[in-house]
């Protein structure tokens, strides 16, 4: 369900390939003769078909030297052409990217010898943990969780299968006499073992706190971050917001330390987000969360409803492109494709934003001390 930087442009929607979501249409949501069960069932499929533009996105600013992924290219089709993306698309992925890894990466950081676990929810083809455990190695201590739709996850499974590149990286340990073992369910859908896990999950049955949920090697105590790229923003508000609760209070009970980094997109108000809203609407797509917590103070204000009390931060794309990148790095992404929309830049940038919140339990204070000194926006920036 992570989705790829979401064009907000009718010029940029014209020019992308396929108009896959278009065909879509008049089925479901579009039909009065439709149930409610075809119509969820559409909708979902939509959600689940992001994930393949994720996929492309990031191969292509991988391709053009915007991200150092080696492990890209596994987890698009075979044999698939390759679409190389537009230049302000490329960019919005590159920041995108950009700062989560540099969230996580102050995480990993803190105490590297001590536990750490990261549930990524809707986590898709998204290579994070296998770059991680390329950068840190074998002994990084840390135990990384996906949870998506099983149609998501036997396609990701499969992709591991498939490489032994990825295979070799997940069993790789640094004591060859207790090798790690990776276990596949029957059905292709669920990856479990000591350092990586993938859960085949509907997000929305968390809401239901009273059916018993477990996940394999998922610690209720060590500290964890909660991640969520472009995922919760596909539900209603107050179904993530109850997903979020069941988290928090079930899943990682206080005290256990745990922190939530949302990517999501803001400002639907203005001219270019409601242009954004019409297109995606087009696509048979939807974002309840955008109207909910349209501003970074909302989201903050979110987050801390949520429980993550500790602190809230947050800032758009635009300002972390500004004050995270450096001036060495800004001039290298400048060079690898000519870029003349600025303005539309600008704006595009504008209308995302990350956020980060957490709860520290007990006195060493672990997401306080990672995260101090990162640079926040203050006031929406818009």
């Amino acid at each position: 369900m992570s989705t790829s930087e979401i064009p907000n442009l009718k010029s940029l929607l014209s020019s992308r390939r396929g108009g896959g979501f278009q065909s879509r249409r008049g089925r479901g949501h579009n039909n009065p003769g439709a149930s409610t069960e075809n119509i969820e069932a559409v909708k979902d499929s939509v959600v689940q078909s992001t994930d393949h533009d994720a996929a492309t996105s990031r191969l292509s600013c991988v391709e053009l030297g915007y991200l150092d992924d080696p492990f890209a290219a596994a987890f698009v089709t075979p044999g698939e052409p390759m679409s190389r993306r537009l230049p302000l698309l490329n960019r919005g992925t590159y920041v995108r990217t950009t700062a989560i890894d540099h969230l996580i990466e102050k995480f990993l950081s803190t105490s590297p010898s001590s536990p750490k676990q990261i549930i990524s929810l809707g986590a898709g083809t998204d290579t994070r943990f296998f770059r991680i455990l390329s950068r840190h190695g074998a002994s990084i201590n840390l135990v990384y969780h996906e949870f998506d739709f099983p149609a998501i996850t036997s396609s990701k499974v499969g992709a591991i299968e498939r490489s032994p590149t990825l295979s070799s990286l997940l069993t790789t340990t640094t004591n060859p006499t207790n090798a790690i073992r990776l276990e596949i369910s029957d059905d292709k859908t669920r990856l479990t073992s000591e350092r990586y896990n993938i859960h085949p999950i509907d997000l929305r049955s968390l809401v239901d706190t009273n059916t018993p949920t477990t996940f394999p090697n998922l610690s209720k105590t060590t500290p964890t971050i909660l991640l969520s790229e472009c995922c919760l923003t596909y539900l209603p508000s107050a179904t993530a917001t109850s997903i979020l609760h069941t988290l928090v209070t079930t899943i990682l009970p206080p005290p256990t330390p745990c922190s939530l980094i949302l990517y999501e997109p803001i400002n639907p108000h203005d001219a270019f987000g409601r242009t954004m809203i019409s297109n995606l609407a087009s696509r048979n797509i939807y974002l309840p969360t955008l109207t909910t917590y349209p501003t970074i103070s909302s989201q903050r204000r979110r987050l801390k409803d949520a429980g993550f009390e500790g602190g809230q931060r947050a800032a758009d794309t635009g300002f972390i492109w500004k004050e995270w990148v450096g001036e060495r790095e800004k001039e290298r992404v400048g060079a690898l494709e000519m870029l003349d929309e600025f303005e539309e830049l600008e704006l595009l940038l504008g209308h995302y934003c990350v956020v980060w919140g957490w709860r520290d339990g007990g006195p060493d204070g672990a997401f306080t001390r990672a995260w101090e000194g990162i640079e926040e926006q203050v006031g929406d920036g818009a």
